[in-house]
């Protein structure tokens, strides 16, 4: 008797973190639906990823195409995982970024997220079993300096999250699983634009990790659900002492983020001398 493949969909992933997701998915015996807004980036990483794998376009702001996504991908028996990835990151302060900019996070961060997670539960809930993994970042736990609208609509990601978690369980749905993963500065081409950019030095201020990392962690996480994963733990802890005690960390800001940006220089240095990663 053949063994049906637990399928996965992974949202943005033509590139960066998304293609290392569906790879480590792929390897760990997921049948992958790479889906992109860039429809031939996500063919060419289920290509890479070979065997069944597919692909699709997918513009996350779509409710109705995500929705035809999930009954697409569960056709073959069920939707064992969805990831929603896809995000966008425009840096500034809050006042020099116009409406475009602000909706465009929003739509994409929060909205996209929202749409992926509600298409994904629909046949998880009806299976009785099934997970969902949003990618948020750590400025879904505390807001950058430079980077406030994007971490507004990661902070509204992550209330979506774990609120719709609390909501199953409080309905007794045991067998879906909602996690939020908040990994630090990931070097993708999110960020590989931004090495001179002032306002991004909070995307630097910790530890600077490689899509595969986080990806790693995301396929242990398919083994073992939690509601929140951050990555590095110690960043977690950190953060979220700043955010209890707001006037001190008001105070501290400007030796944090001087000290920001002289990590951000250094990957800078040792990036262009071949050094990291």
């Amino acid at each position: 008797m053949l063994c049906r493949m637990p399928t996965a969909v992974v949202t943005g992933a033509g590139s960066g973190l998304g293609r290392a997701i569906a790879f480590e998915l792929g390897s760990r015996g997921y049948l992958v639906h790479a889906t992109d807004v860039d429809a031939d980036a996500a063919a060419r990483t289920a290509t890479e990823i070979g065997g069944e794998a597919r692909s699709a376009a997918l513009d996350v702001r779509d409710e109705a195409a995500c929705r035809a996504l999930a009954a697409e991908a569960a056709g073959g028996g069920s939707l064992d995982l969805w990831v929603n990835n896809a995000g966008v990151l425009l840096t500034g302060p809050a006042w020099t970024q116009d409406e475009e900019i602000r909706r465009r996070m929003l739509e994409i961060n929060t909205l996209g997220t929202m749409n992926g997670t509600i298409a994904a539960l629909e046949p998880m809930i009806a299976a009785g079993r099934g997970h969902v993994i949003n990618v948020i970042s750590l400025a879904g736990i505390v807001a950058a300096p430079g980077e406030v609208n994007y971490a507004a609509s990661k902070h509204a990601a992550m209330a979506f999250t774990l609120g719709t978690l609390f909501d199953l369980r409080r309905d007794g749905i045991r067998g879906v699983d909602l996690s939020a993963v908040c990994p630090d500065g990931i070097w993708t081409p999110m960020l590989q634009d931004k090495l001179d950019d002032r306002d991004a030095a909070g995307s630097f201020s910790g530890r600077l990790l490689t899509p595969e990392q986080v990806a790693s962690a995301v396929g242990r996480l398919t083994e073992r659900p939690r509601p929140i994963l951050i990555l590095p733990r110690w960043r977690g802890l950190q953060l979220r002492l700043l955010d209890l005690f707001p006037r001190l960390t008001v105070r501290l800001l400007p030796l944090a983020m001087s000290d920001a940006r002289r990590k951000q220089r250094r990957y800078a240095k040792r990036i262009a001398a071949g050094k990291w990663p």
